[in-house]
């Protein structure tokens, strides 16, 4: 990657508890958007998707932001992270693996922690199979795993009644011939959020988390994963530093996914929550960032 051009905007906000500063960093026509909470351990957190920004994870940032530095990023062409063309040249596994190369770089940080939710853990684990040196700690939660094998088993509509998936059905009928106004997603959203959480009060927030997808984005990732026949197992061999791998038991990802992943390190500890779907901090939060702090107390020492 050509030379970094650092410092497009800085926008500084602090507070008694924590400080909240937002960055661009110019790499060539890449433009990539982050944004830090707190002091401290440099964590960063890798969002699901793929093709969704960063902000349905401003909350867990800000958790974490109390006792560490919290680093949450728009993946590429997704949110304030800007490209000049969307392709299957521009949009790969690898690239966004060297996003988070140029973070770190930026950032001046010999190592950090990286923590992964859903498809930000397959993502993450790419990134350390790729740079296993640069892993001081790795969080997977509730990971889509270390390869394509979660593909042929999951079954998000399963989780879901009849009545939610015909009207699941009704709405993206209604968006694929057309229909892309944000009622129409919402309502999509509507009756697909519940197959993600245990507690369905939270539907709401999932539902508006699922109208953020660029769905160009999204295509060109897993497209590309299937190119390139995604499985990083081989890398994971070279991660020296202990693994938490945890997610809910009524979590779309299946046990299985979770088992592999664990398989696949060196130093590993899987954790499943009771009364849990795919949002560990929304479902059990007292258990899910008991087990992260627990974790983030062994590998600082």
């Amino acid at each position: 990657m050509k030379q970094i051009i650092i410092y497009l905007t800085c926008l500084i906000n602090c507070s008694l508890l924590s400080s909240q500063i937002e960055q661009n960093i110019i790499s060539e026509d890449n433009i990539i958007h982050y944004t830090t909470y707190g002091k401290g351990e440099p964590i960063l957190i890798i969002n699901g998707g793929p093709g969704m920004n960063s902000e349905g994870f401003k909350h867990l940032a800000k958790i974490i932001g109390k006792t560490n530095k919290a680093i949450i990023y728009d993946q590429r062409g997704t949110g304030q992270s800007k490209m000049s063309e969307i392709n299957t040249s521009t949009i790969t596994m690898d690239l966004m693996v060297e996003d988070i190369e140029a973070i770190r770089n930026h950032l001046k940080l010999d190592k950090w922690i990286i923590l992964g939710h859903s498809f930000g853990g397959m993502l993450g684990s790419h990134y350390a199979s790729k740079h296993p040196k640069r892993i001081k700690g790795l969080i997977l939660s509730a990971s889509g795993g270390i390869d394509m094998g979660i593909f042929s088993r999951i079954n998000i509509e399963a989780r879901l009644t009849k009545t939610e998936r015909d009207s699941l059905n009704y709405w993206n009928d209604k968006i694929s011939n057309g229909n892309t106004t944000l009622h129409a997603k919402l309502q999509r959203g509507k009756f697909l959020a519940p197959a993600y959480v245990y507690d369905k009060s939270f539907t709401p927030i999932i539902s508006k988390r699922l109208t953020q997808l660029n769905s160009a984005v999204s295509q060109l990732v897993f497209q590309n994963m299937r190119a390139i026949n995604f499985d990083c197992s081989k890398g994971l061999k070279d991660v020296k530093a202990p693994v938490l791998i945890i997610q809910g038991k009524e979590d779309i990802v299946d046990k299985i996914t979770a088992e592999t992943s664990a398989n696949a390190f060196q130093n590993s500890k899987l954790v499943i929550l009771e009364k849990c779907g795919h949002y560990g901090w929304l479902d059990q939060p007292k258990a899910y960032f008991e087990n992260i702090n627990t974790y983030l107390g062994k590998v600082k020492n």
